[in-house]
């Protein structure tokens, strides 16, 4: 299929709007080097054509950092690793100075991320303080990241107003037992079906580069696109020292771009969102190729324990790349 996957592409995905299944996301993962800037441009014009040159701009914070009891092997905030990161936890007027400073890049997205299975009662009445103060004081849309939910906690988040749930399913459902034991492939997608019944938008993704294979980086892309969310964060495995992936090899370069072509193609209409491990495995040239090959949002400034880009240099980019923030008036 490699050598016409991408004619077949031009007219299901780009002509019709169909994304790639399985097989033919395979077949883009499987496309020589030599072909990847042909992928990239076409998987660029699908985005260009689906989602329109707007790049959505989004800060995270870590509302409690650390001492998580689930056993994500690619996670330093696991509190059964032995890892630099310590269990902490912000104040609101932390949280508040955050999503201001988030608010000042143009940014439309403030996400609060807790390291956590699900919320307690405690960290539940931290997100309601935080989410009161902030729309208080700030205009931005409020996502949170806060583990399994309960239907009475996803409610509550719905009438809160939070305006998007991130709930990554990480990798393929069949490589998942070999990423994390302590919880089920299974487990997270009821937590997205409560999140999508209830109305705020559904936000999941994964990483690339746990030890799967093609065939099943293929397959995780597949199950993305049977979800249909609306935004869907791609990662790239940053090795963190103490966790059992810290030996795991930092993605290949050709190997990213490939998966971000694949990506937008079985995702036509999707917010495909740079995150974390991008630095990383692609530097300042490979994430301008991103940029041209599909990507249309990112997370700016620092991550969850990572440091990413300045968001002056995120931003200049966007400019010299004639894409224009998303305007916070186009999602309230």
């Amino acid at each position: 299929m490699n050598h016409d996957i991408l004619m077949a592409a031009r007219e299901q995905v780009l002509e019709r709007g169909l994304g790639l299944d399985e097989a033919q996301a395979l077949a883009v993962l499987q496309l020589p080097d030599a072909r990847v800037p042909e992928a990239l441009a076409l998987a660029h014009e699908v985005r260009m054509r689906w989602c329109g040159p707007a790049v959505e701009v989004e800060g995270i914070v870590s509302i409690k950092t650390g001492g998580c009891p689930e056993d994500c092997h690619f996670c330093s905030q696991s509190g059964r690793f032995q890892t630099p990161v310590r269990a902490v936890r912000l104040d609101i007027p932390s949280l508040v100075e955050a999503a201001t400073q988030t608010a000042a890049t143009g940014a439309t997205e403030f996400c609060l991320v807790a390291a956590v299975r699900g919320p307690d009662e405690r960290l539940m009445a931290q997100v309601r303080d935080a989410v009161a103060a902030i729309q208080s004081e700030v205009q931005i849309n409020i996502a949170c990241s806060l583990g399994i939910l309960t239907r009475a906690q996803a409610e509550e988040l719905a009438d809160l107003g939070v305006h998007r749930y991130n709930h990554n399913l990480e990798t393929a459902r069949s490589h998942f037992p070999s990423v994390v034991s302590t919880h089920t492939w299974e487990e997270r997608m009821e937590t997205l079906e409560l999140v999508r019944e209830l109305g705020m938008e559904v936000c999941c993704g994964g990483i690339v580069g746990m030890g799967e294979t093609l065939a099943q980086r293929a397959e995780f892309a597949a199950q993305l696109s049977a979800i249909a969310p609306d935004e869907v964060p791609l990662n790239f495995l940053d090795p963190r020292p103490g966790t059992p992936f810290a030996d795991l090899p930092v993605p290949d370069a050709q190997d990213a771009l490939r998966a971000i072509a694949a990506f937008r193609l079985a995702l036509p209409r999707t917010v495909l969102r740079y995150a974390g491990g991008r630095e990383l495995t692609l530097g300042d040239l490979g994430t301008r190729d991103g940029m041209l090959g599909g990507i249309n949002a990112m997370i700016v400034g620092n991550y969850l324990t990572t440091l990413g880009r300045s968001p002056e240099q995120d931003l200049a980019l966007l400019t010299e790349l004639s894409m224009p923030v998303k305007a916070l008036s186009e999602t309230l």
